[in-house]
């Protein structure tokens, strides 16, 4: 099997679907977030975000849970008072994001979250080297970065035949 050693995780998200041909039997990954109190967390996705409750339990007392849009998800879980919530930047200042998520339309995703109140952590621009989108914390302090990769200045030129 063939590598090409100049791919990234960030080209590969945005070349998904491109090779027809090729079988896929992984489809999706959810991080999993420690989180302080549950049910705000939940809320918070919820109202702040335009995610769905999928599940939570156990019944009895519920400690974690699962929110998803758009095909992507996200594990919530309530340890215990003495475990707490520790998003990446809390350990590093250089591993700002917890989740990473591709998407389509990171403008219109902007103007949603914008309207539904969510806290930003960096406006729409330029989030890193020709990834535009922008980055929201949870109630947690988790960062979630939602990108497309764009090129910076006009799109090159096409060759003359």
């Amino acid at each position: 099997m063939e590598t090409d050693l100049g791919t990234n995780s960030t080209d590969a998200a945005a070349n998904r679907g491109k090779d027809e041909d090729a079988k896929r039997n992984l489809t999706s990954i959810s991080p999993f977030f420690i989180v302080k109190d549950l049910q705000v967390s939940i809320s918070y996705y919820i109202e702040r975000f335009g995610f769905q409750l999928d599940f939570q339990g156990p019944d009895d007392g519920p400690y974690y849970a699962s929110v998803s849009r758009d095909g992507i998800g996200i594990m919530l879980k309530a340890i215990a008072p003495d475990v707490p919530p520790q998003p990446n930047h809390t350990r590093h200042e250089w591993a700002r994001w917890d989740a990473y998520i591709y998407t389509l339309d990171p403008d219109t995703l902007f103007d949603e979250f914008n309207q539904r109140g969510a806290s930003f952590v960096k406006n729409l621009s330029f989030i890193d080297d020709g990834l535009w989108g922008f980055e929201v914390t949870d109630t947690d302090g988790y960062v979630l970065a939602f990108f497309n990769l764009r090129r910076v200045g006009p799109p090159a030129e096409l060759p003359d035949d």
